[in-house]
């Protein structure tokens, strides 16, 4: 089964940790060549944002290298963990407090991994320049119009059609094709979803704005000091914190709401899955863990 974490890619420390994952519990027939490779590809995406400099390149890169190192073998077992007890979900009935349940694990898993990066993000942040703030902050605008094409700029049946067409995916990718039924269920939980993309928007934005306003005062401006790398790491842990576990207000009460409607809907479809598709999610489990344990053994 898939399960959906209330955590998103915000945040410097954040990047590397949902990278990782990511990677980790992705196509089974990619996971073990996008995983060795990470280091190399959250350098380049990391560029996109920061734009790194000849002296900060090779700190980057050491430190993704050896995040990728501690993370083989210190999480990729618990992560296998994860797969074998959803295996053992797979093949029957589950109800949607057992999947909060594995959902909240698999979130225990990603802030573990942001909490190992967190001194070396730290130290990064420290050494941005006013010129590699800019380029993150027009980064963030573009991310902004991109997502404002995807998902403000268009009608709530576009929404909502974009939201079926990618549940649909991930559904069939693991059970296979869906019935009709089933895909009329999926297509009746995206209609009452709660769901709000301007919601949404708003919040990245703040955080975003949040993120700039923490890493310019790093660097002491106004006359101020510049932050010490335990103050920095300590601003850093907070502010992923927030993003994590939002504050009380409307956000919290979205994630929250999404959260629940999240592990309800997967129940529900799960339990109207047949002896068939439950086979075919049991095997591509298997096949996870597989790709996971000849990564830890290759270590």
């Amino acid at each position: 089964m898939r399960f959906s974490s209330r955590i998103r890619c915000a945040g410097l420390a954040r990047i590397i940790g949902v990278l990782l994952l990511a990677a980790a519990l992705g196509a089974c027939s990619a996971v073990k060549l996008a995983y060795n490779n990470l280091p190399e590809l959250s350098y380049w995406w990391l560029d996109g944002y920061f734009d790194f400099d000849g002296a900060q390149t090779p700190k980057v890169r050491d430190e993704l290298a050896q995040l990728l190192a501690w993370h083989r073998q210190n999480e990729l077992p618990r992560i296998i963990g994860l797969l074998q007890e959803a295996q053992g979900l797979a093949s029957a009935d589950v109800t949607p407090v057992q999947a909060c349940q594995l959902a909240d694990r698999v979130r225990e898993r990603l802030l573990a991994v942001t909490e190992r990066a967190e001194a070396a993000s730290a130290e990064l942040a420290l050494s941005l320049s006013d010129a590699q703030l800019q380029q993150l902050e027009r980064k963030y605008a573009k991310n902004n119009t991109d997502y404002r094409k995807d998902w403000l700029d268009r009608s709530p049946a576009q929404v909502q059609e974009k939201r079926y067409d990618q549940f649909l995916e991930r559904q069939e990718d693991f059970y296979g094709r869906l019935t009709t039924e089933q895909r009329a269920l999926l297509r009746q939980q995206v209609a009452q979803s709660v769901f709000s993309p301007k919601l949404a928007y708003e919040e990245r934005r703040q955080r975003q704005q949040e993120a700039l306003v923490l890493l310019r005062g790093f660097q002491g401006g106004n006359g101020g000091p510049r932050a010490s790398p335990a103050e920095a790491r300590a601003a850093l842990h907070a502010y992923i914190q927030r993003i994590a576990d939002p504050p009380p207000g409307p956000w919290r009460e979205q994630q929250q709401a999404l959260l629940q409607e999240g592990c309800r809907n997967l129940a529900a479809l799960h339990n109207t899955t047949s002896a068939t598709q439950r086979e075919q999610a049991v095997r591509r489990l298997q096949a996870y863990q597989g790709d996971l344990r000849q990564l830890v053994a290759a270590r």
